[in-house]
């Protein structure tokens, strides 16, 4: 008889809040012979949480070329083997990638177990366009390297999304402003899914005056995501709105003056309203 081969899964675990775990990866991490696990501590922590236990083994950037050849060995003795990250979805900015493909390579079923994803988290509450985004992971921690990596997607028309240290978010907002332009929008998303989630938003510069503003936002890690490029007639178009929005908000409270720059210039109140609070023009009333 010949025996069967085992199962790769690659399981999404949450990114904060350990209640967003689903029933599908709880059932998969109680049934499964090994837990590759890129920490192992937060791993069993999480499994404690639910009351689970299971076979870890330690799996990240550092040892995964000496590792993968044993996981491997266990599939093709039959053992299914889950593969999870610190938090989120396996491979998305995490490690992984090389032994889905090999799994794949050699025959092995990989099955996927979905769940939390820090990016797409961010991204379906920042109210930025979401029909075209790019995901660009953590960015150099140099200057000069960081610049070039910017000019590089400076064109990309749809939503920029990083992840950042919050310690080293000033220093990648200016760059942003340098490169990009400050008239782009970012949205920062901190503690995602616990108990003290953020969303900031706003032009670079502004972003930057509140983070100082508030040595807390500059705490942990967190989503950055920034307005694509606009093309010149959008760009004028834009600014237009924003010459007539300015002026009205000189006389009017925000939301009057949104109304008649709405009325004037034919652009939808509720982006009006959101750029208006991006350039400082009036508190959320």
């Amino acid at each position: 008889m010949q025996q069967q081969r085992g199962v790769l899964y690659v399981v999404a675990t949450p990114i904060g809040n350990l209640a967003d775990m689903t029933e599908r990866a709880r059932t998969t991490l109680a049934v499964v012979d090994l837990v590759a696990a890129e920490d192992t501590r937060e791993t069993l922590r999480l499994l404690a949480h639910w009351g689970l236990s299971a076979t870890l083994v330690a799996y990240h950037d550092h040892n995964e070329s000496r590792v993968a050849p044993t996981l491997l060995a266990a599939l093709e003795a039959g053992r299914s083997v889950a593969l999870v990250s610190d938090a989120g979805t396996p491979l998305i900015n995490d490690p992984g990638y090389s032994l889905v493909a090999a799994a794949r390579e050699q025959g092995f079923s990989v099955v996927p177990v979905p769940g939390a994803n820090a990016a797409i988290c961010a991204l379906s509450a920042a109210g930025l366009p979401s029909d075209r985004f790019l995901f660009l992971g953590f960015p150099p921690r140099t200057q000069s390297q960081r610049r070039a990596w910017l000019a590089a997607v400076a064109a990309e028309p749809g939503t920029l999304i990083l992840y950042e240290s919050a310690k080293r978010a000033l220093a990648t907002l200016a760059d942003l402003g340098a490169v990009l332009g400050e008239t782009r929008r970012v949205v920062l998303a901190r503690e995602l899914t616990k108990r003290f989630e953020t969303f900031l938003s706003g032009q670079p510069q502004a972003l930057i005056e509140r983070l100082k503003a508030n040595p807390e936002q500059q705490l942990g890690e967190l989503v950055m995501l920034i307005e694509g490029r606009r093309c010149a007639s959008d760009q004028l178009e834009i600014a237009e709105q924003e010459r007539v929005l300015r002026i009205l908000a000189e006389a009017l409270p925000l939301r009057q003056a949104v109304d008649l720059a709405s009325r004037v210039t034919g652009a939808k109140k509720n982006a009006l309203y959101r750029r208006g609070l991006d350039l400082g023009l009036g508190a959320s009333d």
